[in-house]
């Protein structure tokens, strides 16, 4: 059975309800460069068609970045974030009310997303990039997701080192969230993220996939982000990112079992029905 804490995670104007079952967050990146889809949905009529296609598949919430932080990637200027994010996420609110995140690192992108409608502050900094994030959130009352890396993108992966990889992130994310609630923030507006793949290695990788359950006892809820990720492929022999599938659904299913609330993914559709297998055979319900 699924040893998971249900929270009620206080997103602006909406409260959703976390720990009964597993949410989906889908990726929608509108960027050229990133690791996996990048340049698939430059194109505004894409993104949004990719977007209802989600939500349609299963999608819970649709986390919208117009920067890359795959590791090398390039900086992009906040003109240009605002540029690639904003539109999308205006139309999107158009047509539906789903939730919608916005994965930054600057605080006046977050400000200008979530004017346009966004509900979360994705931030892979967890509020150390831009000072201004906090007390965006704060004042907004965003859900934020607080996210752990080591180094920047450009460089995390030269050489991430730990001593207790599940330890060390842990206690950051334990302090980030301390800070975010000492400027303003909610603790109930708070999910973490160890951030798989940023400033790990593959042990590093699966040393934090193994120690899951210490992440739940920071106390509020977990997000991880593994989809198509580089240690999957390291795993399986599969070179290219859209080959991995059926090892990001090997991970999602293990992440629901050792109690993450949310999973980022590629592939909404089939991750949907990892989660509501996992989480009927848990429950006991038919």
């Amino acid at each position: 059975m699924i040893n998971r804490r249900t929270y009620n995670w206080k997103c602006r104007n909406r409260t959703l309800k976390l720990g009964e079952r597993t949410l989906v967050m889908g990726i929608l990146n509108v960027t050229p460069d990133s690791f996996s889809d990048g340049g698939d949905f430059s194109d505004p009529g894409k993104a949004i068609e990719h977007a209802l296609e989600m939500i349609e598949h299963g999608a819970n919430i649709i986390d919208i970045g117009g920067e890359s932080t795959r590791p090398g990637a390039d900086s992009v200027s906040e003109v240009e974030e605002i540029k690639r994010t904003v539109p999308i996420i205006e139309k999107i609110r158009e047509q539906s009310d789903i939730p919608i995140s916005i994965d930054t690192m600057k605080a006046e992108v977050a400000f200008q997303a979530l004017e346009a409608g966004a509900n979360i502050i994705n931030d892979v900094s967890a509020f150390e990039s831009d000072p201004g994030m906090v007390k965006i959130a704060a004042q907004t009352g965003a859900g934020v997701v607080l996210m752990h890396k080591q180094g920047i993108p450009q460089t995390m992966q030269d050489d991430p080192t730990y001593e207790n990889v599940v330890e060390e992130v842990c206690d950051y994310l334990k302090t980030r969230m301390d800070f975010a609630a000492m400027n303003g923030v909610s603790r109930n507006a708070i999910c973490i993220d160890p951030g798989i793949g940023f400033g790990k290695t593959l042990e590093h990788n699966l040393a934090l996939m193994r120690g899951l359950p210490k992440l739940t006892a920071c106390g509020c809820p977990i997000l991880i982000g593994a989809s198509r990720k580089s240690f999957i492929g390291a795993i399986t022999g599969r070179a290219t990112p859209t080959e991995r599938l059926a090892g990001s659904l090997g991970v999602a299913g293990w992440s629901i079992a050792l109690g993450t609330h949310i999973l980022r993914v590629h592939d909404v559709i089939d991750t949907c029905d990892v989660c509501r297998i996992v989480d009927i055979l848990s429950s006991g319900e038919s």
